[in-house]
């Protein structure tokens, strides 16, 4: 009796969802904890908010707990400081089989001014696991935008290059 290496026995044919059906949004105040001594946010502090808005955006999409897989093309544009408000965006671009992709922005504004700037945007990969932390099936995703179709076909590029040893 060896043991199985086979995903979780959950259908295949599950209904496709569009990606506003799990868009999230997240919204944080930079405090002093969050910044470095000069009053700054940190990275890691933002890549942590955007890994949580994104992994709420995967498990909407996917009805169950996924976990982080991988994080690409981190890119920071400006710098928070403390005060500052900052919105962050995740919206899932493609599902594959088990995993899928979410493109997550953040923008930051200060409270006296309102016009957002580009603080940030990452794309995560995230895996369906069961309660056996087994990989599991998810629904595809229905591209209906321009955005969304343009993201979509994006996303099997990046999954292909990222899969290929180099």
């Amino acid at each position: 009796m060896g043991s199985q290496n086979k995903q979780s026995e959950l259908p295949t044919d599950k209904e496709a969802k569009n990606p506003s059906y799990s868009e999230t949004i997240k919204t944080e105040v930079v405090c002093p904890n969050d910044t470095n001594p000069m009053g700054i946010l940190q990275g890691g502090r933002l890549v942590q908010w955007m890994d949580i808005a994104a992994a709420v955006c995967a498990q909407t999409h996917a009805d169950g707990i996924c976990v982080t897989a991988s994080i690409d093309a981190v890119r920071f544009y400006h710098s928070a400081k403390v005060g500052d408000i900052l919105t962050i965006k995740a919206r899932i671009t493609r599902a594959f089989t088990t995993s899928m992709e979410i493109r997550v922005e953040a923008f930051v504004r200060s409270v006296y001014n309102p016009t957002p700037r580009s603080l940030s945007t990452a794309y995560f990969t995230f895996v369906a696991i069961d309660e056996q932390a087994k990989k599991r099936t998810v629904p595809p995703v229905i591209a209906e935008s321009e955005e969304d179709k343009h993201n979509y076909n994006l996303a099997a590029l990046r999954k292909e290059k990222n899969s290929t040893p180099q």
